[in-house]
């Protein structure tokens, strides 16, 4: 019993299991790691982020990780600071996302690297916005607007949507949940907000996926799409992986069972 619940406890992807190695030269300092290895990704946990990276051009898509702490820093020079100024729960290191779209790539993880379990439950995440898509979305810069304009009323949003893969790591139909990162749409100004604090998604309806792949949608747009800067991060991604060798455990505390059920009616008919 005791193995069992330690089994089935939740695995988490907390980042911490990470070096980041580029140095950030803001306020803060700090590290972050964009991909610029060529490694297309990393675990974290029992699972596996993706990135591409553009060595032609120095830049990336998918994941990153990064400790730096800079929330004050407007522009695409502080891509990998949370607005949070560091990880959740006062930790160190955490997750970014960057979603180019426009060039069909999504940021996407897949679980099971570790345990070899591919399908998991997921719990959910703490998520929050980085620095540069919070103070763009505050005070506007020279590609996107101010959230709510300057009389406070647009009816602006910034909405993350995290799709469950199925195992060809497709998006299942119909299984996403939603989370705004920012909504000015209330009808009293004072509910407007923007994610300013790691918050807690809760994922679990999307039941046992092979994977999660991320999406960010804006109501400012623009002829190239979308202007509010595409980033996100998150930390603590937990799922509850349940590994071959906990089914093994269950057949044989079950024979058990009946061994002994057998043996205390003295006769053939057996008992589950």
């Amino acid at each position: 019993f005791l193995t069992f619940s330690s089994i089935a406890g939740a695995a988490v992807s907390t980042f911490e299991d990470l070096t980041p190695t580029t140095p950030y030269n803001g306020p803060g300092g700090g590290a972050y790691w964009n991909g610029a290895d060529g490694s297309g990704g990393f675990i974290s946990g029992d699972a596996w982020f993706t990135n591409q990276y553009d060595s032609t051009y120095g830049s990336w898509s998918g994941w990153a990780y990064s400790n730096t702490t800079d929330t004050t820093t407007p522009g695409y020079s502080n891509q990998y600071s949370a607005i949070a100024g560091g990880g959740a729960d006062g930790s160190s290191n955490y997750g970014v996302a960057y979603i180019s779209s426009w060039a069909g790539d999504y940021a996407q993880l897949y679980f099971g690297i570790n345990s070899g379990n591919y399908e998991q439950p997921v719990l959910g995440a703490y998520i929050t916005n980085t620095t540069y898509a919070y103070l763009s979305m505050k005070n506007g810069d020279s590609f996107a607007k101010k959230f709510g304009g300057d009389d406070g009323t647009d009816p602006d949003w910034f909405k993350l949507t995290i799709y469950g893969l199925d195992s060809n790591y497709q998006r299942m139909n119909g299984n996403y949940v939603e989370f705004y990162l920012a909504d000015y749409r209330f009808d009293d100004p004072s509910q407007d907000y923007i994610v300013d604090e790691w918050t807690w998604v809760d994922l679990s309806s999307l039941g046992e996926v092979s994977g999660l792949e991320f999406d960010l949608s804006s109501s400012d747009v623009g002829a190239y799409g979308m202007n509010t800067p595409a980033y996100f991060a998150m930390d603590n991604l937990a799922t509850v992986p349940i590994p071959g060798a906990l089914w093994l455990l269950g057949s044989g505390v079950s024979a058990l069972i009946f061994v002994r059920r057998r043996s205390d009616d003295g006769g053939d008919a057996y008992e589950a």
